[in-house]
C-alpha cells in the first residue's frame, strides 16, 4: 500500500511539472493578446496543477506518515507548491497575468532541482519525529511562497524600469542577476546530465565532523575534496579498495560539504562560458532578451504587489523560521538557539526583511529601490536553500 501511494505521488508531481509547462503557452497568448479564453485555459491548468501537487503532498504525508518536509526533495517540492499558491493568490486579487510568466518557470526549476536528490524514503532521524516537523516546515515554505511573489513582481519592475542598453550600475547588476540565472539551469542541467546520463561516479572515503567514516559520491571530476579523503571503489556488501580517481589536491575540513562544494564550483564555471557563449550569439545582454516579457507591467501595481507580499510573507516566516524553529530547538537539542549555520542564516533572512520594512515605511524605499530589496531578499532565500542546507555542515545537515 505504502508503495502504491508513493508510486501515484510521484506521477503527480510529474504530472503537475508538465501541466505547469504547458499552461505557459495560454498565458503567454494572453498576456500578448489580452484574450479572456486564453488567460482562463491557463488559470485552470495552473489550478489543476496545484490540486494535483496537494495530491502528492497528501499521499506522500500518508505513505511515510509524517508531513513530505522531511529531506531535500521533499522541502523542494513543498517550496513549488507553496509558490503556485503564491501566485493563485496574487492572481485572485489582482488578475496579474504577467506574473505568471516568471512565477512558473521559477517553480518548474524548483521542481527540476527537486529531483536531483534522492526520492528514497528513510526512516526519521530522533531529531525530525515530532509535530513540530511539519508546523514549523509548512510555515517557513508557505512564507517563502509569499515572499517570492516579492521577488519576482520585484524583478518585473527593475525589467520594465531599467533600458536594456543604458550603461549603468543598475543595468549591469540586472544582467549580473541573468547571469545568475543562467548558472541555476547550468548547475541543475549538469547534476541531471552526470548523475542520470553519464552516470558518471567516484567515490571518496573520509571521516566526517562527527568521527564516522562516511563515503561520497562524486558526479563530477573532484576540485575540491574532504580532508583526508581517500579514493575508494565499491566492491559491493560495504566494502571498499583503493582507487585512482582524479582529485585537484584541494581539501577542505569536513565542516564543508565538499562534494556540494564540488558541483557548485563546476555550475558557476560552465555557467559563466555558458552564458559567454550566449552573449556572443545574440550580441545584446540577455535582460534584452527578457525585457519584452516585462513591457505589459503596471509598475505602481508592480510595486504594490513586492510591498503587500512583504508585509504577509514576513511575519509567517518569523512566525516558523524562527518562533517555531525555537520552540523545536528546545525539544529536539535543549536550547532555544545555538547559532548553527542554519539558524544564523534564519536570522539573516529575518533581519534583512526588518530593514526591508524599516526602509520601506519611514525612509520612502518605493518603485525601484524596493524591487531591488525584494529581488536580494530571495537571492538569501536560495543561498539558504542551496548553499546553507548543502555546503556548510551542521545540525540541519540532514534536510
Amino acid at each position: 500500500m505504502e508503495s502504491t501511494l508513493l508510486s501515484i505521488s510521484n506521477w503527480l508531481i510529474t504530472a503537475a511539472f508538465f501541466t505547469l509547462l504547458i499552461s505557459l503557452i495560454p498565458l503567454a497568448l494572453s498576456v500578448k493578446s489580452n484574450k479572456k479564453t486564453a488567460e482562463f485555459i491557463s488559470i485552470i491548468m495552473i489550478i489543476v496543477a496545484f490540486i494535483m501537487e496537494i495530491t502528492y503532498f497528501l499521499l506522500r504525508w500518508t505513505a511515510t506518515g509524517h508531513a513530505a518536509v522531511s529531506n531535500m526533495y521533499e522541502f523542494i517540492a513543498t517550496f513549488s507548491i507553496m509558490l503556485i499558491l503564491g501566485y493563485l493568490i496574487t492572481y485572485h486579487y489582482y488578475k496579474t497575468k504577467i506574473l505568471g510568466l516568471f512565477v512558473i518557470p521559477l517553480a518548474l526549476i524548483l521542481i527540476a532541482y527537486g529531483s536531483m536528490f534522492s526520492t528514497d524514503v528513510n526512516p526519521l532521524i530522533p531529531a525530525l519525529q515530532s509535530n513540530w516537523l511539519a508546523i514549523h516546515v509548512i510555515t517557513v515554505t508557505i512564507s517563502y511562497g509569499i515572499l517570492s511573489m516579492s521577488a519576482v513582481a520585484g524583478l518585473i519592475y527593475l525589467l520594465k524600469a531599467i533600458p536594456h542598453d543604458e550603461k549603468s550600475w543598475r543595468a549591469r547588476m540586472l544582467e549580473v542577476i541573468m547571469a545568475g540565472l543562467v548558472i541555476v539551469l547550468v548547475y541543475i542541467a549538469t547534476t541531471l546530465i552526470m548523475k542520470g546520463a553519464v552516470d558518471y561516479s567516484d567515490e571518496f572515503m573520509y571521516t566526517d565532523q562527527r568521527g564516522q567514516t562516511i563515503v561520497a559520491d562524486y558526479h563530477l571530476p573532484s576540485l575540491i575534496n574532504f580532508e583526508g579523503a581517500i579514493a575508494v571503489e565499491h566492491l559491493g556488501n560495504n566494502e571498499y579498495e583503493p582507487a585512482d580517481h582524479f582529485h585537484s589536491g584541494i581539501n577542505l575540513p569536513p565542516v564543508i560539504q565538499s562534494q556540494s562544494l564540488n558541483t557548485v564550483i563546476w555550475s558557476v564555471m560552465l555557467g559563466v562560458i555558458i552564458y559567454g557563449i550566449l552573449r556572443l550569439i545574440l550580441r545584446r545582454r540577455l535582460s534584452a532578451i527578457i525585457k519584452p516579457l516585462a513591457n505589459k507591467a503596471d509598475l505602481n501595481l508592480m510595486d504594490e504587489i513586492g510591498y503587500r507580499s512583504v508585509i504577509i510573507g514576513f511575519p509567517l516566516f518569523a512566525l516558523g523560521g524562527i518562533f517555531f524553529a525555537a520552540i523545536w530547538a528546545q525539544i529536539a537539542w535543549s536550547r532555544f538557539w545555538g547559532w548553527d549555520p542554519k539558524e544564523t542564516w534564519a536570522f539573516i533572512t529575518f533581519m534583512f526583511y526588518t530593514i526591508f520594512l524599516h526602509l520601506r515605511l519611514n525612509r520612502g524605499y518605493e518603485g525601484e529601490k524596493s524591487a531591488w530589496l525584494a529581488v536580494i531578499g530571495f537571492i538569501l532565500i536560495l543561498f539558504n536553500l542551496i548553499a546553507i542546507n548543502l555546503i556548510v555542515a551542521g545540525l540541519h545537515s540532514y534536510a
